[in-house]
Order: C-alpha cells, then structure tokens, then sequence
C-alpha cells in the first residue's frame, strides 16, 4: 500500500494527454523572436493578451485602486485582514454589474448570488461538490473542454457522460442527441445528476442560440437535472450572432430555475486568469449558501477583489473595454483564419473565444485517431506549433484541431501562418517527407524575414 492518498496519485489529472504534452513540448523549446526563432509557439493557450494596454492605462491612472501604492496604503489593513467568504460588497457589486454588461445588458445578476472561486476551475469543481456525490454523472456535449475531466471529475469523484455532436449539423447539440445519451446512461445505471454545457463553446468559438437555449432548459426541466452553463467566454464575442445567456432565456420560460446554474471567471473577457477570479452564480438558494462555505478553500485575495471592484465599477473603462476588445478579437480572428484559407486550410465558422476549430481532415495520412495523433505529432515536434488536437476534446471525428489566436504579438502570428504555409506546401510535394527536410523547410520559414509570407492583412 502506497503512502499517498489515491486521488493525489490518480490519473485523474489528465497531465499525460496530448493536450497538456503540447504544452510542455512549449515549455521546454518556447520560441522568442531573437533568441529562440526556431522554438515551438504556443497556440494551445487561451489567453486573451490584446487588451493590457487598456487595463495597464487604467492602472496608471488610478494608483488609489491598488493597496500597495502610496495612493491606495491608508486601507491597506483593513485589506489585508479581510477574510470574509462572502466576499467585499462592492467587489460582488461589480463583478454583478460587469456580468450584466457582458451580456448586453439585457439582464441582471444579484451581487447577492456571487459565490467566489479559485478561477473557472475552482468554481466548476465547486458546484459540483454541491450538486453531485462520487459516482454520479453529468452530460457533456463532445467537443468539450479538455480539462474538464480534471476540473469536473479528479477529486468529485464525479463521471463524465459525453453528448457526441458531429460536424453534420456544425456540432450543434440536439435534444435527440440528449434523451439518447441520457437513455444509455440510465441503462448503464448511471445516476444522471445533470448537464453541463459552455457558451460560447470551448473548443469550437460558436455560441448557442436562443432556441438550442430553451431545448436545454426544456430538457433538463423534464428530467428534473441541473443545467450548468460554463459562460466564461461571454464577453468574446466579436460577430454575429450576439451571445444569448441562460440568465436571459429562463425569463422567458416556466421552469425550475434551482436547477439552473452559471459558471463565470475574468480570465478570459478581462484576461486575468493569474488573478484566479471565479464565479459560481446560482438560482439556487442552498447552492449559494452551501458554495459559500465551500469556497473557503479557493477564495480570491482580498487585495486582487479591492483592486478589481475599483476597475468594474468604472463604466466607462468597462464599456470601453468590452468594444475595444470585440473588435481586436474579430481584426486577429480575420487575419489568422483568411491567411488559412490562402493555404487551402478552413476553419468551422464562430463568432466567439480565443481560438478557432481548424480542419485538416484532408491531410491525414489515415482517418483514425492514430492518424490524428500522428499529425498533431509533426506539427508539434517538426512545424513547431503546440496545437491542440480534436480527440483531446472528445471529439469523434478525427482531423480536427483547436487553435488559440489571442495570446501573441502581430509577428508571431505572421511566422506560424509561415510555418503553416510551408508544411502544406512540403506535404503537396510529397507524401511522406523525410524528418531532415521538412524541418529544413520550417526552420526557413520561423524567421519574420522569410519572403513567402502568407498574406496577414491588418484589417
């Protein structure tokens, strides 16, 4: 018998997964422009990096908002000693309030129903140390987040049943699809205790429409099961059509709203997932009371609350923000996304997140997870570029590969559009190239000189 308990020593995690190798294959060759052109790039991660200038602005002009400046010190210890698991007041103010304006301000949150937790991950390990017991299950529609078997699952005990979506109907999820997963689960006799899905999507970069909304809440209604919506994402949207919440669609509807239930976090809208702010939002009354408790163990710095509950109180940096952001989103998604099409490389449609669903179905070797694998491999060890394959997002249909946008510089998005054009260009010429000469070929096109640019038009 070890001496270390089984979930810290579990498989739960996930870490050895293509999704978090990519990751380290970053790590440990991370390109630099100067020091390192020839280093992998990191398109694995969704960050949202292209709006610091307006945050770091705001900062400047507002030293009082911090407690560690000479503006801001005379509250430092009420600060510092603050411990309350409620929160700061006027940080569940604003966090309320920004929600609202994510949203188009055609709804309202209660401060009083704001739940901190340690980031996305924390809060959605909370809700379902709340809503379920070890053994119990959710439905997730496929592609689902990568890391939800470990945020959701590692130390719930709780199981993951996913809702396979295919690309016949642009991965939309289907009531049909729903009652069939939900009909093998009860046949299985796995206690179904709800569904679980994000808005807008990670992997994919859609978001749902009012109608597949209200088929949710129906569903869940019907079967007297919670629906956690994951709606970190709300606030990327940067096309049409606008995003709808599930906040916004049970307005509308006659159902069982205890059962409804919304992550949030700022580490995505706002960029800030270092500041580990996350939010479980319930209609629930003994949820929020028991989340409360429990969120004693992930509860965000008094200090980072201070800070922010000064920045999302400030309308006009908020509404700012917001606009600025949409539109910087929607410029990099263009330029990346029409630089593909100028390789013969297509993307699923989305209008939403950090990242968009690539399709290079057409260049594998064999339509099989192993082939997927096999590619992703080359692309990773040989183009040096960390993208995320589909099946790490439980995705049934091989070829398909989730890529971040926002967390990198106009240059070094330039030289993976270069690197991309390059490897299809090599696999035109031959089917099986040799390792030496497709990284000869790479290596030429890692350097912001190279004079086979893939056209990236700042529009």
């Amino acid at each position: 018998m070890g001496i270390l308990s089984k979930i810290a020593t579990n498989n739960g995690h996930g870490e050895d997964s293509a999704y978090f190798d990519g990751w380290k294959a970053f790590d440990r060759n991370p390109f630099h422009p100067t020091q390192n052109p020839g280093g992998v790039i990191q398109l694995g991660l969704a960050e949202n990096q292209l709006c610091f200038d307006l945050i770091k602005d705001w900062i400047t002009k507002n030293p009082y908002a911090s407690i560690c400046t000479a503006e801001g010190v005379e509250v430092f210890k009420d600060i510092a000693i603050f411990q309350d698991y409620h929160g700061l007041p006027e940080f569940r103010q604003a966090v309320a309030k920004f929600m609202g304006k994510g949203r188009g301000g055609r709804v309202t949150f209660d401060p009083d129903r704001i739940v901190m937790g340690g980031g996305a991950t924390g809060a959605n390990e909370l809700i379902m140390f709340c809503l379920a017991n070890p053994g119990d299950a959710f439905l997730v529609p496929s592609p689902y987040y990568a890391a939800f078997d470990r945020d959701l699952s590692w130390r719930t005990g709780v199981q993951i049943v996913p809702v396979h979506c295919d690309i016949s109907n642009n991965f939309k999820i289907t009531r049909e699809a729903l009652e069939a997963a939900y009909e093998r689960a009860q046949e299985a006799s796995i206690n179904i205790k709800g569904l679980i899905i994000t808005n807008p999507s990670n992997p994919l970069g859609t978001t749902l429409d009012r109608d597949t909304l209200k088929s949710l809440v129906s569903f869940i209604n019907d079967k007297n099961i919670h629906l956690v919506c994951d709606e970190i994402y709300a606030a990327t949207v940067f096309s049409s059509p606008k995003f709808t919440s599930v906040a916004e669609v049970i307005q509308e509807m006659d159902c069982n709203r205890d059962l409804i239930h919304i992550i949030y976090s700022l580490s995505k809208d706002m960029g800030l997932p270092g500041f580990r702010v996350g939010i479980v939002y319930s209609f629930n009354d003994t949820v929020v009371n028991c989340g409360r408790k429990m969120s004693s163990f992930g509860l965000v710095s008094s200090q980072t609350q201070y800070l922010l509950a000064s920045m999302l109180s400030d309308d006009e940096f908020v509404d700012n923000f917001l606009v600025e952001t949409s539109k910087r989103l929607a410029k990099r998604h263009h330029n990346f996304t029409k630089g593909l099409e100028q390789v013969g490389i297509n993307c699923l449609k989305s209008n939403a997140g950090l990242f968009f669903w690539m399709d290079l179905r057409h260049l594998l070797k064999e339509k099989t997870l192993e082939g997927e694998i096999a590619l992703w491999r080359t692309i990773v060890n040989d183009v040096k570029l960390n993208v995320s394959p589909g099946s790490s997002f439980q995705c049934t249909e091989p070829g398909w590969f989730r890529v971040c946008f926002a967390n990198m510089d106009d240059d070094t998005l330039q030289v993976a559009l270069n690197r991309i054009a390059a490897f299809v260009q090599q696999d035109k010429e031959s089917e099986k190239p040799t390792k030496k000469r497709c990284s000869r070929i790479f290596a030429s096109a890692s350097h912001r000189g190279s004079t086979n640019k893939v056209s990236c038009r700042r529009t």
